[in-house]
């Protein structure tokens, strides 16, 4: 049964570790949370969730980091209950008005869309429900660009879902370039593209970066959109940089505000002007032109 780390302790202190633990590994590409467990005693928990093959290695930086920290919260590890998480995630989905678009589940078909573009997403084995404010922040951002930018080939780069290649094509009616580096997401998002009744229009492969041949193929793009992490966006900031077309747009989200001068660093050095960035419930959505 899959494992987790586990402490609890007073809420500053769970607070300052769990905002610490964040920057540490901010580039493992697990999640890290911290919630509210005892309100009488004012007692919070830490919960870390790294990959089996990463536990120990997380559990004993972990354990050093606190220690740094002057800190004794007693971290162990936790079975992770066999729960359908799908179900569960999905009782507590509710709509989301994102810009132009309004995402829900397949429990809110039929909703009252408010003039809104409706994207159905399920709660589901990839990234991005709506839910998260990277994703709510791109499709705002989206929503904005597009009313005075046209590009004409597209990209979702690291799509998951694909909630953004959807609702870029149910707005624009036109081919959008989907990819992500696990198989399982492209399989998620081949259901919700065809749920959502999009087929003609996105285009889905399995790829690391930029190593497919649909990218020489579809490229180079007027529009990339990256939802990802920071170190990962910065890696790829050359390969970026040649696959969008003279005045495209770049817009990368998926970061938080102490990373954004880094990121942003390594883009100017491939000549991308930044244009604006724009906060979403603590995220930072980075728009950035060539």
């Amino acid at each position: 049964m899959p494992q987790y780390l586990y402490a609890e302790g007073p809420i500053k202190d769970i607070q300052t570790a769990a905002d610490h633990l964040q920057k540490v590994f901010e580039e493992d590409g697990f999640a890290i949370s911290n919630f509210e467990v005892d309100e009488d005693r004012g007692i919070w928990a830490l919960s870390l969730y790294p990959s089996d093959e990463q536990m120990s290695d997380v559990y004993r930086t972990t354990l050093a980091e606190l220690s740094a920290l002057s800190m004794a919260l007693p971290l162990r590890t936790e079975e992770l209950a066999d729960v359908d998480w799908v179900t569960k995630s999905l009782e507590g989905l509710v709509p989301v008005e994102a810009g132009r678009f309004i995402i829900h589940g397949s429990h809110d078909r039929g909703l009252d869309t408010k003039g809104r573009i409706p994207v159905q997403i399920n709660a589901g084995q990839a990234f991005g429900t709506g839910h998260h404010g990277t994703t709510a922040g791109c499709l705002k951002v989206l929503s904005e660009e597009l009313r005075r930018f046209h590009p004409l080939r597209l990209l979702d780069l690291g799509t998951g879902s694909a909630v953004l290649a959807i609702a870029l094509a149910k707005l624009l009616k036109q081919e959008i370039v989907a990819t992500d580096i696990d198989p399982i997401s492209i399989e998620t998002a081949n259901e919700n593209i065809r749920i959502n009744e999009v087929q003609p229009f996105v285009k889905t492969a399995v790829a690391a970066g930029f190593s497919h041949q649909i990218f020489a193929k579809k490229g180079p793009f007027d529009l990339i959109v990256a939802n990802i992490l920071a170190g990962p966006l910065c890696k790829m900031a050359p390969e970026m940089a040649r696959h969008i077309a003279r005045g495209g747009r770049v817009i990368l989200s998926g970061l938080l505000p102490h990373q954004r001068a880094r990121v942003l660093a390594a883009y100017r050095l491939q000549g991308l002007r930044h244009v604006r960035t724009i906060k979403e419930d603590g995220w930072l959505v980075l728009v950035l032109e060539r």
